[in-house]
């Protein structure tokens, strides 16, 4: 196989060969899978493959960021060649039957000198120029929770503001009228630093630097469960010092519900700065969207029975837990599995699909996978208190629960005595009580007693809340 690198911006892969015309080809990422046109015949042919895809039903877009195996099979192949078509979207390089897809960044801004470049032009930007919002989700990887919502009602009462999304690449779709800004290019730098109003939901990064004018509204991503931030088990200075300084950085915290407000500010060591209890502008969605719609988009009928088997990560590994088998799963409920890793397996593990089972870890809104789901399996993911705005069964497989609690994270309540639903271990356990007819009556009482304490304010007008402050305290301007 022919080596080669393309470090210009590529929209197809042309593998050209002589022998036996091969019946099919493919390029495998973990997370995407195109197939190839292959055309000619004789002793000379040609695979065509498109480096855009379109998932969930949404545009074509660059596939994402990672190593793919050119897969050409059942070909007597003497010589293969690489003839790449130069457009726009992404970097490849060739080496063998692996194609490494790289963000459209000039290669010269990847090494050392030209990164500290950016930086310090960055740091030495007057910044706050813009009418401007700088937005990031889960550092780029995705582009949804609670900035999303506020973009959302932004855009439709502010079009005159510009915004930005910060992404790791052109596979992260952004919203209409946004503006994609890849993480590491001189276009991302000069974003973050022109931008009044900085909204995130995770730390910032890559030497954060806050400009005179500028605010940053830190949405966060969970009302917690697992013990976070100063929070966390075992004493380490360094920690603790880069959770104060990371938490000076922000004007405004988000919180979900009062509980959530009283620990986030102790965790985070967030004295003498507001906390907006507004509720989550991500769970307006699950009062005021279609259901329907969204099963459409992931191919799924709308009287079938849908499972979202959403579990959290884990410190000590880096994919997701493996502990049900979605495809059995599917057989035994008699239903369609969507699996849903954390935000932080994105880039490590690979997709899990199989028959009726769905792996949707890169779909980019949470909250439109719980209002299409039926039920939902989880663990210790802050997803249960955003679901239980649905009203709809949950369900805790918790096979490691002791080593969590007691040795990775810690809780901050004792799950067992307050899950609005049952607590498994295997999942014979699990379709065992997903077949039990008298759950949701069994857990009615724990279920009405959670929403209340974790629900109150997400009545599908969060989103609004929080943009009539941001443009109240003038953040940005009209």
């Amino acid at each position: 196989m022919t080596t080669a690198r393309i470090d210009d911006v590529a929209e197809t892969l042309v593998v050209a060969g002589t022998g036996e015309r091969p019946a099919d080809a493919a390029l495998v990422g973990p997370r995407a899978r195109v197939e190839a046109r292959i055309s000619g015949g004789g002793t000379t042919w040609k695979a065509t493959f498109p480096l855009k895809a379109s998932r969930w039903g949404g545009p074509s877009l660059p596939l994402p960021s990672g190593s793919y195996e050119l897969q050409i099979p059942d070909a007597d192949v003497e010589e293969l060649r690489i003839e790449p078509v130069v457009l726009t979207g992404v970097r490849i390089a060739v080496d063998g039957g692996t194609v490494r897809i790289a963000p459209p960044i000039d290669p010269v801004y990847e090494t050392t000198e030209g990164r500290s470049t950016l930086e310090e032009r960055y740091v030495a930007q007057s910044g706050g120029t813009e009418n401007a919002v700088f937005f990031e989700t889960f550092y780029g990887r995705s582009v949804g929770c609670n900035p999303r919502a506020i973009d959302r009602e932004l855009a439709a009462r502010a079009p005159q503001v510009r915004r930005y999304w910060s992404v790791v690449d052109l596979s992260v779709e952004v919203p209409e009228g946004a503006i994609a800004v890849v993480e590491g290019s001189p276009q991302w730098w000069h974003a973050r630093g022109a931008a009044r109003l900085l909204v995130v939901n995770d730390w910032l990064r890559r030497r954060f630097a806050r400009k005179p004018g500028q605010r940053v509204v830190q949405t966060w991503h969970g009302t917690p469960l697992k013990r976070l931030a100063l929070h966390r088990p075992g004493f380490d200075p360094r920690r603790m010092a880069a959770v104060v300084k990371e938490s000076r950085r922000w004007d405004v915290l988000l919180a979900q519900n009062t509980y959530a407000e009283r620990i986030l500010r102790k965790a985070y060591a967030f004295f003498g700065r507001p906390i907006w209890v507004e509720g989550y502008p991500r769970n307006d969605t699950l009062i005021t969207g279609d259901a329907a719609a969204i099963r459409r988009s992931l191919g799924i009928r709308v009287e079938e029975r849908v499972l979202l088997y959403a579990p959290t990560w884990r410190d000590d590994r880096t994919e997701m837990v493996d502990f049900i088998d979605p495809e059995l799963l599917a057989r035994q409920a008699n239903a369609v599995v969507l699996v849903r890793g954390h935000s932080r397996t994105l880039e490590q593990g690979r997709n899990r699909d199989g028959a009726r089972v769905i792996d949707v870890t890169g779909y980019p809104e949470t909250a439109r996978l719980l209002l299409a789901a039926d039920a939902l399996i989880t663990d210790y993911s802050s997803v249960m208190f955003d679901f239980s705005v649905t009203g709809k069964p949950m369900y805790f497989l918790v096979p490691d629960l002791d080593h969590y609690r007691g040795q990775l994270r810690g809780f901050y309540f004792d799950l067992a005595e307050r899950a609005p639903g049952p607590l498994v271990r295997t999942q014979e356990e699990l379709t065992a009580a997903l077949e039990d007819a008298d759950h949701e009556a069994a857990y009615a009482e724990r279920y009405a007693a959670w929403r209340r304490q974790f629900n109150s304010r997400d009545d599908g007008h969060a989103a609004q809340r929080v943009v009539d402050r941001i443009l109240d305290l003038g953040f940005v301007t009209l």
